[in-house]
């Protein structure tokens, strides 16, 4: 039986409300919504029709990932798909998602923010709350070291003395 363990949430809604709280990842994404245990004590689930998205924080009293930066200064290092998120109400954000489609979730996606060094690591959004979703580069493909067909090292190196006649 592996041990319990809880993040720290905040839960960016459309009405503009955040919600502070403790998530088990294991258990927390439930059919209807995403289940939130309050700091006070009280359980509550927040259907995904109101969530904008659900940050993953160091520190319940800092901001999340709408008060950080929300575009990459430059193109990102992680490996992963570099992805523009468009919300129901306009607003965009970008991240890295995982370049494993085995990873996706069926309630929503998760990536890592553009300053993740910031309060926030790592972001959920339903796919409720997206319009739409656009694919800006890959970075870090597997496919990139391949140039094809590899020679045996014979045919590549040339003799040195080969090509000369002795005669």
């Amino acid at each position: 039986m592996s041990g319990s363990t809880t993040k720290k949430v905040l839960i960016d809604r459309f009405d503009r409300q955040t919600l502070r709280g403790f998530l088990q990842p294991e258990t927390g994404y439930q059919a209807e919504g995403v289940e939130l245990l309050t700091p006070e004590g009280s359980v509550a689930v927040v259907p995904y029709t109101q969530i904008k998205l659900l940050s993953y924080v160091r520190d319940l009293e800092g901001s999340g990932a709408l008060g950080d930066r929300r575009q990459f200064l430059a193109r990102p290092k992680s490996a992963g798909l570099w992805v523009l998120f468009t919300f129901r109400d306009g607003d965009s954000m970008e991240g890295v998602v995982p370049n494993d489609l085995l990873g996706l979730n069926e309630t929503g996606f998760a990536f890592t923010p553009p300053d993740a060094a910031r309060n926030t690591q790592r972001v959920f959004v339903p796919r409720a709350a997206l319009e739409r979703i656009s694919v800006l580069g890959v970075v870090g493909s597997p496919l990139k070291g391949r140039t094809g067909v590899r020679r045996p090292a014979e045919a590549r190196q040339i003799g040195l003395f080969s090509l000369v006649d002795p005669a």
